[in-house]
């Protein structure tokens, strides 16, 4: 362990936590945990799923009363004694003093309620204002978090913003009291580079102007870098390493935090060639330093998923990522033969004047044995062009080739394998849906099938009667690919396959199709607002904006010497891992938000 008691800066302790350990049953999801976060300073708790980093956020507002867990230690938080503190005194803890922000905004939204009436309950509630002067207050942290037209829109309710917005929304909720400390939970993690820039500058200059000190919990160091003064990095509820962004970022002390840095997917870092790295080798087969990054890849994720500890990642996984996951995706050349063709499409919704364009006049050709990357903010039409080739909607124009509705050889890996995945039934039974649904009527040659696909993913065949709960998000995911390798496909469309999950189980799941897609011939389409992922496993790239395809190339062409002004404004806004680039970005930003804003 590096920095365990480093003081988190000079000045007034807001955050002051000694040996904290949380317990639920016989895990110990904390286990003697110590920092301190001075006033107006910002702290990262990084680490990848099931680390304990949540479990840490929640401690500190008393989150864990009355749930039956164990919690020892000390936890002070400005100036309140969280252990001792009795209801009313957390009650006035929570969002005066201190505000959470948490990672999905729509389920931490009442559906039924005015954002500004939920916003102005939280303002009442702690100043006991008038309703008068609760809405004028919702009205104005909305402005101030950036809702253009905040005294319209503080009467929509959640389901009408956008995901950006309704993060915005919980960040103007968190404000309104004007806590000492805001603790963001995830707050980025499900939106797009565009949009994660705005609510990560958002955070930066409400901390600059109001003196709030920040504690972010995030397993994205590249969020991180350009945030916090520190970082904290946990692993099974310890502290490996804690010091100054600069130094653990630059000059990491520990293995794991060297570790974990390996597992980032870099966007300036140019894709690996893997024909180069086999030699020219005939079949597609990997040899040399590839073949041996693919390989340390797959056995560490296999290894890890088999003991049963999704969230730990062996040594070998991170240290070769970069270049196994890379390898892996793009062995093999691609063949010419076109395996699925999508002619002028066109996709529209709603009627008269109501009616917009999701997707326009998009045409592109996916080759057998090849990824091909479709990257763009939300609402540029990705996801629905990626239903569109699997079938799941019609386009309003256009033609797709093979044609005539649902097409069993081009499945689909969605981006949320819990509601994609029916929690009543085992997740062996929803594997065996496409065998049954071609008329597969042997029960044993189905179960047999299924486990074989299991073990296939880096699952036990034992898993067949096993409900989704009982899985990490990596393995729920590896679940939904076994279940689109059921029909056997040609192509896979993958939307959002990795966004929800931390770098090392990304990168587990990503060489693990590119493991399938070597080995089977298939051909992947790659859904992603994550441009760094993106660059790394596709050979080819489209940018899609407002329902177009405005960039198309090859993928390092496309990265190097972007045409399109719209793709280098994604390029700019993909977080960084050196600190001082991440600043030098987000002053960029300003002044063109500035200068915008003048005109």
């Amino acid at each position: 362990m590096s920095g365990a008691g480093s003081t988190g800066g000079a000045g007034v302790s807001l955050v002051e936590v000694s040996d904290l350990t949380v317990g639920f049953g016989e895990l110990r999801a904390v286990d003697g945990l110590s920092f301190r976060l001075a006033r107006g300073a910002a702290l990262a708790l990084v680490g990848e799923s099931g680390s304990g980093k949540s479990t840490v956020a929640s401690a500190l507002l008393g989150l864990h009363r009355g749930t039956g867990a164990y919690v020892g230690g000390s936890v002070e938080v400005a100036g309140i004694d969280v252990q001792r503190a009795s209801d009313d005194e957390l009650r006035r803890l929570r969002g005066a003093r201190a505000a959470m922000v948490f990672q999905d905004p729509l389920s931490s939204l009442d559906p039924y309620y005015a954002i500004g009436d939920q916003i102005a309950e939280v303002y009442r509630v702690h100043t006991r204002a008038s309703r008068r002067a609760a809405r004028a207050r919702a009205v104005e942290v909305l402005d101030r978090v950036g809702i253009p037209d905040a005294v319209r829109r503080s009467r929509s309710r959640p389901h009408e913003f956008s995901g950006g917005m309704r993060q915005r929304a919980l960040i103007a909720m968190a404000l309104a009291c004007e806590p000492d400390l805001l603790i963001a939970d995830e707050p980025t993690t499900a939106l797009d580079v565009t949009v994660q820039a705005q609510i990560l500058d958002l955070l930066h200059t409400l901390r600059e102007e109001t003196g709030m000190g920040l504690l972010l919990v995030t397993h994205d160091v590249g969020v991180a870098a350009g945030s916090v003064d520190e970082i904290l990095v946990m692993r099974h509820g310890r502290v490996v390493e804690h010091g100054p962004v600069a130094t653990v970022l630059g000059a990491p002390a520990q293995p794991y935090t060297r570790e974990l840095l390996g597992a980032v997917p870099r966007v300036d870092a140019p894709r690996v060639d893997a024909s180069a790295s086999r030699g020219d080798a005939p079949g597609g087969v990997e040899t040399g330093a590839a073949a041996g990054a693919a390989a340390s890849v797959t056995s560490g994720m296999a290894a890890s998923v088999t003991s049963g500890v999704a969230a730990s990642v062996t040594s070998g996984v991170a240290a070769s990522v970069t270049s196994g996951v890379a390898a892996s995706m793009t062995s093999g050349v691609a063949a010419d033969e076109v395996v699925l063709e999508a002619v002028g499409l066109r996709r529209e919704f709603g009627r008269g004047k109501r009616a917009f364009a999701a997707v326009d006049d998009v045409s592109l050709t996916v080759r057998r044995g090849e990824t091909l990357g479709i990257v763009g903010e939300s609402g540029s039409g990705k996801t629905t062009l990626g239903r569109m080739l699997v079938g799941l909607l019609e386009p309003t124009a256009g033609r797709i080739t093979p044609g005539g509705g649902v097409r069993p050889d081009v499945q689909m890996v969605f981006q949320d394998p819990v509601s994609s995945l029916n929690p009543r039934r085992s997740v062996g039974e929803s594997i065996a849906d496409p065998l049954r649904a071609r008329g597969e009527r042997d029960e044993g040659g189905v179960r047999g099938r299924v486990r074989e696909l299991l073990e296939r993913v880096g699952l036990e065949g034992a898993h067949y009667d096993r409900y989704p709960h009982e899985f990490s998000g990596g393995q729920r995911q590896r679940v939904g690919i076994a279940r689109a390798l059921a029909a056997d496909p040609r192509v896979i469309v993958c939307d959002e396959p990795v966004s929800a999950l931390d770098v090392t189980t990304q990168a587990q799941v990503v060489a693990l199709l590119g493991e399938l897609r070597r080995e089977l011939g298939l051909a992947l389409v790659f859904v992603a607002h994550d441009l760094a992922v993106v660059r790394q496993v596709s050979d080819r790239v489209a940018v899609m904006r407002g329902g177009r395809i405005v960039e198309y190339g090859p993928v390092d062409e496309v990265y190097e010497s972007p045409r399109d002004p719209y793709t280098r404004q994604l390029l700019a806004a993909v977080p960084a891992l050196d600190p001082a680039v991440a600043a030098a970005r987000r002053a960029t930003r300003r002044a063109a938000r500035q200068q915008l804003a003048a005109v």
